[in-house]
Formats: structure tokens, sequence, C-alpha cells
């Protein structure tokens, strides 16, 4: 059952931007991706108040570096859009469950991003949770 409402075009475009963030992280980097933008979605905190879909949630300025590169804009495959399904469908995994944050830094993780703090790295990228006092409602959302 789905967390968010998305018609095959919004699970496209969430499968290409799972593949095109994180698709050397592999199958459990590109989950964490999805947990991240639907949490995004599902929070309406933070700078993410007022997300309401899927294409919202890609577009939004300055959200995703991958949007601006010609990698994004390949079609979707049935592997990525299986992956975006299951985000979609609410799996998620730590370190992103309750992440809106992620990035993939030069050196180590910064122990905060955006004034939140680091939850742990996975490979290359680096999650980042809001305290509850930031975002209550990322931690209503399971």
């Amino acid at each position: 059952m789905a967390v968010v409402k998305a018609t095959d075009s919004d699970i496209a475009l969430l499968a290409r931007l799972l593949r095109a963030e994180a698709e050397g992280e592999g199958v459990q980097g590109m989950l964490l991706v999805g947990n991240v933008g639907i949490n995004r979605i599902r929070a309406n905190c933070s700078d993410f108040k007022g997300l309401r879909t899927i294409p919202q949630m890609v577009y939004q300025p300055h959200a995703f570096e991958a949007t601006i590169h010609g990698y994004f804009y390949q079609r979707a495959r049935e592997k990525e859009k299986r992956l975006a399904r299951r985000s979609i469908n609410g799996e998620s995994f730590w370190p992103a469950k309750y992440s809106l944050w992620y990035f993939k830094p030069p050196g180590n993780c910064p122990s905060t991003w955006y004034d939140q703090p680091l939850v742990a790295r996975y490979k290359s990228h680096c999650f980042y949770e809001p305290t509850a006092e930031t975002c209550q409602n990322v931690y209503n959302t399971f």
C-alpha cells in the first residue's frame, strides 16, 4: 500500500532520481535515497513544507544535484522502478528511516548538515535526520 500517491509517471521519475543519485551505492543506496525523498513529502516540515507529490519533491529547487545532469534524463529502467515502488510503499531502512538530508562529501561526514545531526554514513553518502524539535512530524510517518 502506497504511503504517497504515485502515478506510473511518478514512479518512473523517482526511479530516475534513485539511479542518478545513487547507482554507485547499489540497491541499498538507491533505496536510502528513496526513503529520504518519501520522507520529505510525508514530513511537511523544515525546507520541505508544502511538498505533496513526487514531482514537487524531485524538482524542488536545489534539492537534488542529479536533476541538472543529463544522466538523470535517461529512461527509467525496470530495476529502479521496482526500487521506487518499494520506497513509495513505505519500505524504509536505517540510516534513512527518518532522514531528510543526505550528501556525498569529499571526506568525512560533518557532524551536522543544515543544523541537523548526522545519523550515519552508507558508503559515500552521509544521512541526517531532524531533531524532534525541528520536525516532530517525520517521526509520526511510520
